[in-house]
């Protein structure tokens, strides 16, 4: 219990949580100042004042207050402490949303929300906008609205995907040795979509899912939403450990692994050849399916590409993912899944119960852009800027982050996985980085069981290079300041958390 002037009140913080306490500080605050027990003009404790109440660290308080002050609840006024600035919320309907979704799907906090007023963003894994050649999409639409099948094009289609497409892709899979005899293809809406239809045909609530640690977050999502348990197998520099695969394959008998074998996200690591063979080996020992989510494998701006799992796969347990929305437009939405046929029987089946079908248009304007040239002209531009970026991310890691900070240097893909050293907890440094103009993800988004509190992710590809070192030259500037702060003994290292 706390005294606020002459009111108590009371905190429920909680050390071992995986909910940093700053965090767990920050929602508590803030549900008292949203429910009206703190009022507007009430005045907040000074950060040093407050600390000392709880026993925490003056770094944890102040990082709650300057998310409270983020988030327009609070104003800090030199000289006279933090006042409350927003009063409770006022429902305009007497229904009560929160019960009727209490017991609905439960996501996972992501990247997508809550970004974009930042000058200098590393959030979003895409490519930059400012690449995108308009005038060859404008005049691929133009070809495919000039057509004289228009008219269907634009009427309900298969849900396998527009024809012509889906029957391009495939041929193209034939072409690499990706597809047998035995496979099928689906056109779908991004890699995401594959793995909801995936999720849908193959599992259960209470059933388990195996991928890596730390984890694309839309994965985390969507096998939270279906009620399924995602267990992590650790990524080092070399991509997942295969070697602990093989006792948490035994161990849990999971319905599906997802991996990354190519630039994966969000640490860009990269599986070697003779871990991608142990990996398809230790999975049919175990008889389970592969999904191979490959939405970066064809951004490798150095070093000689690697076969497929889906090309190395001889026992028909691999499904392979892949998606126009790294090389092309995202906006488009066109991705597609490749595996044995009766699973992408199952799979079309799912996708007609949930949206009937494909964006044809978009897929005849991607096809028609892909046959046209125009796509592998891009893709040249797209390698070479991401090539430059990567590298421009790479120097000003060397040249700004702080002494003991640990990164990725990956050969392709969009992403850098970077670790700070202890004590800095990135999460609760991101708040800073914001006020000065710099967003990232910290590594909490992407973990499943193994929690590293200095990681974060940096998104590169959709900044120009002078834009990334100039934001890590400010990141570099708020991680060595923690890191002073820390030195001078502010506080016990274990309330950094």
């Amino acid at each position: 219990m706390v005294w606020f002037g002459s009111m108590a009140w009371t905190f429920a913080l909680t050390p071992e949580s995986e909910t940093p306490l700053y965090r767990q500080l920050y929602e508590q605050i803030a549900h008292k100042i949203r429910s009206g027990e703190f009022g507007q003009g009430f005045r907040l404790p000074a950060t040093r004042e407050l600390a000392g109440l709880l026993g925490l660290n003056r770094a944890t308080v102040s990082a709650a207050y300057e998310l409270l002050d983020t988030e327009g609840l609070i104003s800090g006024q030199v000289g006279r402490g933090s006042y409350v600035t927003a009063g409770p919320a006022r429902l305009a309907s007497a229904l009560d949303w929160e019960a009727l979704l209490e017991h609905g799907e439960t996501a996972v906090a992501g990247g997508g929300g809550g970004w974009g007023g930042e000058a200098i963003s590393f959030v979003m894994s895409r490519p930059s906008h400012e690449l995108f050649p308009l005038e060859d999409f404008r005049a691929s639409c133009a070809a495919v609205l000039g057509r004289g099948d228009l008219a269907g094009i634009l009427q309900l289609g298969s849900p396998s995907g527009y024809e012509p497409l889906r029957r391009h892709l495939l041929e193209d899979a034939r072409r690499q040795g990706l597809a047998t005899p035995a496979d099928d293809l689906i056109v779908t809406n991004g890699c995401q979509q594959a793995l909801d239809l995936l999720a849908r045909v193959l599992v259960r609530p209470g059933d388990s899912v195996v991928a890596e640690d730390p984890v694309y977050t839309g994965l985390k999502n969507l096998v939270a939403g279906v009620g399924a348990q995602l267990v992590g197998v650790p990524v080092g520099s070399e991509g997942l450990e295969v070697g602990q695969l093989e006792r948490v394959l035994e161990r849990e008998r999971p319905r599906f692994l997802v991996v990354t074998p190519n630039f994966q996200n969000p640490t860009g690591a990269t599986l070697p050849l003779a871990a991608r063979h142990a990996l398809l080996e230790a999975a049919a020992r175990a008889r389970v399916p592969v999904v191979e989510n490959d939405a970066y494998g064809q951004l490798r701006y150095t070093g000689e590409p690697l076969a497929a799992l889906k090309h190395l796969d001889q026992r028909g347990g691999t499904v392979l993912l892949r998606s126009f929305s790294k090389i092309s437009f995202p906006g488009l939405r066109v991705g597609w899944a490749l595996g044995p046929k009766p699973l992408i029987d199952r799979l079309r089946h799912a996708k007609e119960a949930s949206d009937l079908h494909t964006d044809q248009l978009s897929q005849a304007v991607l096809l028609e852009f892909a046959e046209s040239g125009r796509l592998g002209a891009h893709l040249g531009r797209v390698l070479q800027a991401g090539a430059e970026r990567l590298r421009a991310t790479l120097d000003a890691c060397r040249a700004f982050l702080p002494a003991g900070a640990r990164w990725t240097r990956p050969e392709g893909g969009m992403n850098v996985w970077v670790r700070l050293p202890e004590p800095l907890d990135a999460e609760e440094l991101l708040p800073r980085a914001r006020k000065e103009g710099v967003a990232y993800l910290p590594g909490r988004l992407f973990a499943i069981s193994r929690r590293e509190p200095g990681a974060l992710r940096l998104s590169f590809a959709g900044l120009p290079p002078e834009a990334i070192r100039a934001g890590l030259e400010i990141l570099g500037r708020v991680f060595s300041g923690s890191a002073e702060a820390v030195s001078r003994n502010l506080g016990p290292v274990q309330a950094m958390v």
